[in-house]
């Protein structure tokens, strides 16, 4: 017995939808009910907050999906949602990050075009250097003084070893700027420095071995084991390797805190232009007013006429420097990088 061949038409294709074709809404959850928290440590997709309202309450949040790939930074303001009570193996979600208000920035190089984000909102930058051993260098605190300028932070320079030099010689290399300059070695008191960073955010930057370890010891009680709490997200990183927000001593009911960063070897300036490196000095900034109009401040053959080349003393000095700056920021990507961090 023959069979007659079925003929099929449109109608019998089976069409399995797709996964992505459901309609997705642009609505986004409002949270209204988010309670502001600052981070306080960032651990490989891990985020450690204190809550505002109870900054002895310590959270453990992730980022929320409504973020996607939105950076969340030591220093953030966040709203935060879910579980609050920072129990152990809890988890709370990030789904705000509020606008910062400062932010210090670095780079590898002065040529490398991407950006590091030291610290968000921080009121103060305090540069941090030995007066021996690591030998202090102009060239770091004059580049520390750049970023600060530019993102906004109030800078001060600490200088700790003062049992080992004299600090005079290496201040009077910033006796005609506005910055504010505190000795805090093993021998002196660090009460002024106390009230210096009391009720403020507060970031600490300086080369390895300059003893901003033995500082942060001495203003934090029980540093280390803070350390451990803020860095300990949940994914185990050693806490030297990355930035942790600390609290200090609460002085009439209101609290400051300083953000501990590894030591670094070098901070490029790639993100700072370069009206900026000049502003943060005051003597180049009076002394350029000076200048022929359309100068770049790079000296001979191309500013023959540049006003810098007339300072003397350690305003001339740090034009020099300064103009070295220039150069080395101002370089095509490709050239060799300037030694970061050197006095030129």
């Amino acid at each position: 017995m023959s069979r007659r061949a079925r003929t099929y038409d449109e109608s019998d294709v089976r069409i399995r939808p797709s996964k992505g074709s459901r309609p997705r809404t642009k609505t986004r959850p409002a949270h209204a009910d988010a309670e502001t928290a600052m981070v306080v440590s960032v651990d490989r997709g891990r985020w450690g907050c204190v809550l505002d309202d109870d900054p002895d309450r310590r959270i453990v949040t992730m980022r929320a999906r409504e973020l996607g790939r939105t950076p969340v930074v030591v220093g953030d303001q966040v709203g935060v949602v879910g579980d609050l009570s920072g129990r152990t193996d809890t988890l709370a979600r990030i789904v705000r990050v509020e606008d910062r208000k400062t932010v210090l920035r670095r780079t590898a190089d002065d040529t490398d075009p991407y950006e590091r984000i030291v610290v968000a909102n921080a009121d103060q930058l305090l540069i941090v250097t030995a007066l021996a051993d690591p030998p202090p260098r102009t060239g770091f605190v004059e580049r520390a003084l750049a970023a600060a300028y530019a993102g906004g932070l109030a800078p001060i320079l600490c200088l700790t070893k003062s049992d080992l030099a004299d600090p005079d010689e290496f201040v009077a290399q910033f006796a005609d700027l506005d910055l504010r300059v505190v000795v805090a070695g093993r021998d002196d008191s660090v009460d002024e420095l106390r009230e210096i960073l009391e009720h403020r955010l507060t970031a600490l930057i300086g080369h390895s071995g300059v003893g901003k370890s033995t500082l942060v010891n001495r203003l934090v009680p029980d540093a280390d084991r803070a350390t451990g709490i803020v860095s300990g997200v949940g994914k185990g990183r050693h806490t030297s390797t990355q930035s942790v927000v600390l609290p200090l001593p609460e002085v009439g009911g209101r609290r400051g805190w300083v953000v501990d960063t590894p030591g670094i070897r070098s901070f490029g300036l790639a993100h700072v232009t370069p009206d900026e490196i000049i502003d943060a000095f005051d003597d180049l900034r009076d002394a350029i007013t000076d200048c022929p109009r359309g100068c770049t401040h790079l000296g001979p053959p191309a500013d023959p006429e540049c006003a810098l080349d007339s300072l003397d003393g350690a305003s001339h000095r740090r034009a020099m420097a300064v103009r070295e700056l220039l150069r080395s920021v101002t370089a095509t990507v490709g050239d060799e990088p300037q030694a970061q961090g050197d006095a030129p």
